[in-house]
C-alpha cells in the first residue's frame, strides 16, 4: 500500500511539474564577429590550399587572391595584385599593426618593387603572424620573425 501511495505521489508530481511553465531564457553573451575577424576567418578557410598563379578558388590561390577573396567576402574591393594593393589603406608602423591590416613584401632581387602581400591574423606581443600563400607550400600561416619575411619586408597598411 505504501509503494501504491509513493507511486501515485511521484506520478502526480511529475503531472503538475510538467504542466507548468519553465521556460528559461538563455543570452548569448558572445559578441558578434567584428568586419575583420570575417576577413580573417574567411582567409583562413583556404589554408592548405595549393599555390595558382592568379587563382582565387579552393582549387587554387595566390597571394594576393587570399587578400581579395578575404575582404571581398564583405563587400571591400582591393586591386587584385599586391602591388596595387599596396598603394590602398594608410601605412603603419610595425608596432601598430593589428589584425587584420595587411604586409607587403619584396620577395624578388631581380624586380625592386612589391610582390608579396599578407593578411595579418595576430600581434601578440610583436609576434606578428599573417596569412599568404607560398608558391611552394600553398597558403600558409607564417610569423614576420622568420628572416625570410624580416628580410624581404616593405611596408604595413590599415584598410580598416
Amino acid at each position: 500500500m505504501k509503494k501504491i501511495i509513493l507511486f501515485l505521489f511521484v506520478v502526480f508530481s511529475l503531472m503538475i511539474t510538467s504542466c507548468s511553465s519553465s521556460k528559461t531564457v538563455v543570452k548569448n553573451k558572445t559578441k558578434p564577429l567584428s568586419k575583420v575577424d570575417k576577413i580573417v576567418a574567411e582567409a583562413l578557410k583556404y589554408k592548405g590550399v595549393r599555390y595558382r598563379f592568379g587563382g582565387t578558388t579552393k582549387s587554387g590561390m595566390d597571394c594576393s587572391g587570399v587578400v581579395f577573396v578575404a575582404f571581398g567576402s564583405e563587400k571591400i574591393y582591393l586591386p587584385r595584385v599586391s602591388r596595387d594593393m599596396a598603394k590602398k589603406g594608410k601605412k603603419i608602423s610595425l608596432s601598430t599593426v593589428k589584425k587584420g591590416d595587411l604586409l607587403f613584401f619584396r620577395t624578388s632581387n631581380r624586380r625592386r618593387r612589391i610582390n608579396h602581400v599578407g593578411l595579418v591574423v595576430s600581434n601578440n606581443k610583436g609576434q606578428i603572424r599573417f596569412v599568404h600563400a607560398t608558391t611552394s607550400r600553398g597558403v600558409i600561416v607564417s610569423t614576420l620573425s622568420e628572416k625570410y619575411w624580416e628580410k624581404a619586408f616593405v611596408k604595413a597598411t590599415k584598410i580598416l
